[in-house]
């Protein structure tokens, strides 16, 4: 029997970076904008606990809260502002966007020297650094969906899923960059690294300016558009009947209020009854992954204190440059992810999920033995090989489960859960942090990381109990 070739690993990881030099300037005038964010997003974010703790003078409880209305404001922010692309373009959409990002990271940046009354959630200083919060939070809740739109009109349906590839991509190593942020905390501080991070979203905005010009944009559309009409050929050029522009409601007659009301309440049943949570597999089976996912929180709510923390007494090194610890795990998901899904393709999607929220959430154990450079190291390398093994089979899956024609519906929700995440990690991250991992004081890191240790693995031990009732929809695939 013939097999189908495996693709090469090497090519997976290659390939990427010979698209990206062979993209048109449309897409160039996207994807170097959106490293420079990357690298900008996860550099400040990484900090921002640490910005709310010195400058601020807020507790950790306190500071976690602050970042948490960010990551998670980011996500409410996109639900309002999704459509505004859709409105304006995605050239005016971009610029603005950079633009409202760049207000808010100067206000943050500067807030510091102003010499605000802080020590107090209701204070100046922290009054204006929220408003600086809200200003990144509008601004990247239109950035991110214009981004995606932009990639859309300027791609085809053969070459979409390269270019959003690509931009995954390019997240992630954009999120490493931050790694060599280290001297500049050291000699400006924080708020040096964050004026630094403003100067880079002035890059991105006048770099989007210079190569989506409008005339790049008109005629970057306009070719796609050329190349989808040759991709679809002549399937297309049927003859819309008069049938399909008849009404299917009679609007001659009025309709009365009751009957306004009877149909209102008949679509709204039917959208509950019809709505994904409604299923109860994919449900559980997206709400089950909440605690491993907190994982991905803990990375810029606890990593950064606690290696800075954590370390300072025993590996002074390591607590100086915790920006390699933290910034870590983006490049090697850079690496992983093609490697991983190229050796792991034929494997069912379900024990996939299995084995990856085990790999990943297992090492955690690692960081409650104490704080060492290799527990530390091998809990990185493992938990992000966890990661590459199950996060891209996640979409796979939901979108797998979906009844036929709802799996645009079913891949939003999917994302539900994560909104939840980045809202509950906040609340007693901060407490633990206070309590377990002081800024001084005696510290009980063990306990803390063995407490999140046990949270995380309660996802592999809820999809393994599952597995009979869940699994069985791809007993068909190969294992």
């Amino acid at each position: 029997m013939q097999t189908t070739p495996t693709k090469s690993p090497l090519r997976e990881i290659v390939q990427p970076f010979i698209d990206v030099v062979r993209a048109p300037r449309a897409l160039w005038g996207v994807n170097l904008p959106y490293l420079v964010e990357g690298m900008v997003y996860f550099g400040m974010v990484s900090y921002l606990a640490m910005y709310f703790n010195e400058y601020i003078r807020l507790d950790d409880v306190w500071a976690s809260v602050m970042v948490g209305s960010l990551t998670s404001g980011i996500t409410v922010s996109m639900f309002f502002l999704g459509g505004v692309c859709d409105k304006v373009g995605v050239r005016p959409a971009l610029i603005a966007a950079l633009a409202i990002m760049l207000v808010g990271r100067v206000v943050l940046s500067a807030v510091p020297s102003l010499g605000l009354h802080a020590g107090k959630v209701i204070s100046a200083a922290n009054g204006v650094a929220f408003i600086g919060i809200l200003l990144i939070v509008a601004g990247y809740g239109l950035y991110q969906p214009a981004t995606y739109a932009a990639v859309r009109q300027f791609t085809t349906e053969k070459t979409a899923a390269m270019a959003y590839a690509m931009l995954y991509a390019l997240m992630n190593l954009g999120g490493w960059l931050p790694t060599f942020f280290t001297p500049v905390r050291e000699r400006f501080g924080i708020a040096g690294a964050f004026w630094m991070c403003s100067g880079f979203t002035v890059v991105a905005l006048l770099t989007t300016i210079a190569l989506l010009s409008r005339r790049t944009v008109e005629t970057a559309i306009k070719q796609a558009e050329a190349d989808r009409a040759m991709e679809k050929g002549a399937t297309n050029k049927a003859p819309v009947s008069a049938a399909s522009k008849v009404p299917t409601v009679d609007e001659s007659r009025p309709r009365s209020l009751w009957s306004r009301l009877v149909s209102l309440l008949r679509r709204l049943i039917n959208w509950i009854v019809n709505h994904p949570l409604a299923n109860a597999k994919f449900a559980f089976f997206i709400f089950a992954l909440i605690p491993v996912q907190t994982l991905f929180a803990h990375q810029w709510l606890t990593i950064p204190q606690y290696v800075e923390r954590g370390y300072r007494d025993s590996w002074p090194w390591i607590s100086h440059n915790f920006e390699k610890a933290v910034n870590f795990n983006p490049l090697l998901i850079f690496v992983l992810v093609p490697i991983v899904t190229a050796l792991t393709q034929k494997r069912n999607v379900y024990n996939m999920m299995i084995a990856g929220t085990f790999v990943m959430g297992i090492p955690t154990f690692l960081l409650a033995l104490g704080p060492t450079p290799f527990n530390l190291i091998a809990f990185l390398v493992i938990s992000t090989l966890g990661e590459a093994m199950w996060q891209p089979r996640f979409l796979q899956y939901a979108a797998e489960i979906a009844p036929p024609g709802r799996t645009g519906a079913y891949m939003g929700v999917a994302q539900f859960p994560w909104f939840l995440t980045k809202m509950i990690v906040p609340i007693y991250s901060g407490r633990f942090l206070q309590h377990y991992c002081p800024a001084t004081g005696p510290q009980d890191t063990r306990t803390m990381w063995f407490i999140y240790a046990c949270i995380t693995m309660a996802s592999t031990v809820m999809l393994v109990a599952a597995r009979n009732w869940l699994g069985r929809d791809f007993k068909t695939k190969a294992d």
